[in-house]
């Protein structure tokens, strides 16, 4: 009888712990965090296979979680990949520090330029002048808190793609106005000098 009684409070212990163990396993995988994946690509003459992580040297493939600080050397740009959260390129010189959850990605840049090159919900940036800039697929900022020299470049070409259009068609009107005007005048001295000598042809 004591045998049976021993056997059953050995399986429940068991299961007891096997379902404690489980719990716990769970329990660890809601409460992982969320994390980027760490891309290094050379750029230029002086090329350079890592970058500064909270101030420790590291290469691709390293893993990136919220709070952390990417400087980039003079020779190279990183890429911070966040799955379906987006993507995002530190151009080489710069010092961002990311701050990121499911919910979304947002950082501040202290010098350089940061690139987002995918985001759902955008990317939100500060920067040294303490504006902060949503970004969205595509977008550049510096850190002074000036666009990427691109954007300017468009803008300008639609402005003055615009003046361009408007000073044509001020000479086209022009031009139609000064015809107009002449051929108006030549009627009034054909109206006005209209008794010519007439010539018939028998006499």
């Amino acid at each position: 009888m004591n045998s049976k009684l021993w056997i059953r409070k050995a399986l429940s212990a068991c299961l007891s712990l096997s379902l404690l163990a489980t719990c716990s396993l769970v329990a660890l995988a809601n409460s992982g965090k969320v994390s980027g994946e760490l891309t290094v690509a050379g750029n230029g003459v002086s090329q350079s296979n890592f970058v500064l992580v909270n101030g420790e040297s590291a290469q691709s493939g390293r893993s990136i979680f919220s709070s952390s600080t990417i400087a980039t050397p003079e020779g190279a740009a990183a890429v911070v990949g966040f799955g379906k959260l987006g993507k995002i390129q530190i151009a080489p010189n710069s010092n961002l520090s990311l701050t990121f959850d499911e919910k979304g990605i947002s950082g501040n840049l202290t010098s350089g330029q940061v690139t987002v090159l995918g985001a759902a919900n955008g990317v939100s940036i500060t920067t040294t002048d303490g504006k902060t800039v949503n970004l969205t697929a595509g977008e550049s900022i510096l850190a002074s808190g000036l666009k990427d020299d691109k954007d300017k470049d468009k803008d300008d070409d639609d402005h003055y793609g615009g003046a361009a259009w408007w000073a044509f068609g001020a000479v086209f009107v022009a031009a139609g106005a000064i015809i107009i005007y002449s051929v108006a005048k030549n009627n009034d001295r054909i109206a006005l000098g209209g008794t010519g000598v007439v010539v018939s042809p028998t006499r």
